[in-house]
């Protein structure tokens, strides 16, 4: 709904106004008059500081310290708060432990005798090896027994089988270290990175504006511990779905704050969230501050007034003497229908039906 500038934080009841002819001794009439008019939307808010977010915690635990205050200003990466978290604490103790276990320089040792098998087996194919071939030498003249030949081979045989299966062996157990090792190394890493959590931190600069939680009290990761925002503030707009389409960025704003209630300030619009509130039925838009209080607050409510048009020496007539929406009453008691234009609070533009010699008559309610 569109609402007026002059007097933008006042709500217009709303009347039926129905007249059939003018006051009989004409002292409501009045000739259209030439002035400014200025149209705008009405939109309710509230003050926000801008990057404005909820600290929440990673673990449930207990809050065992708050290393700041409301009001405080802070660092990215500052220290918040500390979880107390034992079942957390002791995770990384065991995992630590089984890290230095499964560790692959403490194995080593497992490795050199996998080797040193390899070296053995090696050692033997070779000797098999030159027994077999000497032994088959001998049996090419007639010397020795076949069944010693065989016997030569067999062992030639299982000496290369051995030689695999000792380098299989040395393979599987590497790749298994090096496995171990990497998972207990993972593994350590995940429950410092939980215990980490343990510490709260603040992810930009800014003031600590809300503290949520007190020392000893139970926290989980569903509730807010802090709100933390910037020293910067924006305006945070909720503007009904039959205005939305009036809106566009860099149109100028009127702001009145209870905190502030004989000030008026002014902004501009800076963005348009595109999505509606099904609930509200209202759009969010965000403007910033041209013209700012000096000291702001968080969640600070306000009332605004979106400038969509002004019209300098426009042909005015008061709202009141509006029959209907498309109508006056003539000084002779004629009901003439005129266009309108822009509107406020106290006068609407009068686009053709009457000009500046029109007498007209103020209806009766």
């Amino acid at each position: 709904m569109t609402f007026p500038l002059k007097n933008p934080f006042y709500t217009l009841p709303i009347i039926l106004l129905f007249a059939f002819t003018s006051c009989k001794n004409g002292k409501d009439n009045i000739n259209p008059e030439f002035k400014d008019i200025t149209e705008s939307v009405y939109a309710s808010g509230i003050i926000k500081s801008k990057n404005q977010y909820e600290i929440y915690s990673k673990t449930n635990g207990i809050l065992e310290n708050t290393f700041v205050k409301e009001g405080m200003r802070i660092k990215k990466g500052d220290s918040l708060f500390k979880i107390e978290n034992k079942s957390a604490e002791i995770s990384v103790d065991n995992a630590r432990l089984t890290s230095e276990t499964n560790d692959f320089m403490v194995n080593t040792q497992r490795l050199d005798d996998a080797w040193n098998a390899i070296q053995l087996a090696e050692k033997k194919l070779i000797n098999d090896s030159m027994l077999y071939y000497r032994q088959k030498k001998l049996w090419s003249n007639e010397i020795g027994s076949l069944v010693e030949l065989e016997q030569r081979e067999l062992n030639f045989e299982n000496a290369k089988v051995n030689l695999a299966r000792t380098k299989m062996v040395y393979d599987d157990l590497k790749r298994q270290l090096k496995l171990a090792s990497g998972i207990s190394k993972n593994n350590l890493k995940m429950a410092k990175s939980t215990d980490e959590d343990l510490i709260i931190r603040s992810l930009t600069d800014g003031v600590v504006y809300k503290i949520n939680k007190e020392q000893g009290e139970w926290v989980s990761n569903l509730s807010a511990l802090a709100v933390i925002g910037a020293d910067d503030f924006i305006l945070e707009l909720n503007i009904d779905e039959l205005d939305i389409v009036k809106i566009k960025p860099g149109q100028k704003v009127i702001v009145r704050m209870d905190s502030y209630k004989s000030k008026v300030f002014e902004a501009i619009i800076s963005s348009i969230d595109p999505m509606m509130n099904e609930r509200t039925r209202t759009f969010r838009a965000e403007a910033v501050f041209t013209q700012k209080p000096v000291i702001l607050y968080p969640n600070l409510t306000l009332e605004a007034n979106i400038i969509i048009n002004t019209k300098q020496k426009a042909l005015t007539i008061p709202r009141n003497y509006l029959l209907g929406d498309t109508a006056v009453i003539l000084e002779n008691g004629t009901i003439q229908k005129i266009e309108t234009g822009l509107m406020d609070y106290n006068l609407v533009e009068v686009i053709s039906g009457i000009d500046p010699d029109s007498k007209i008559s103020l209806p009766k309610k």
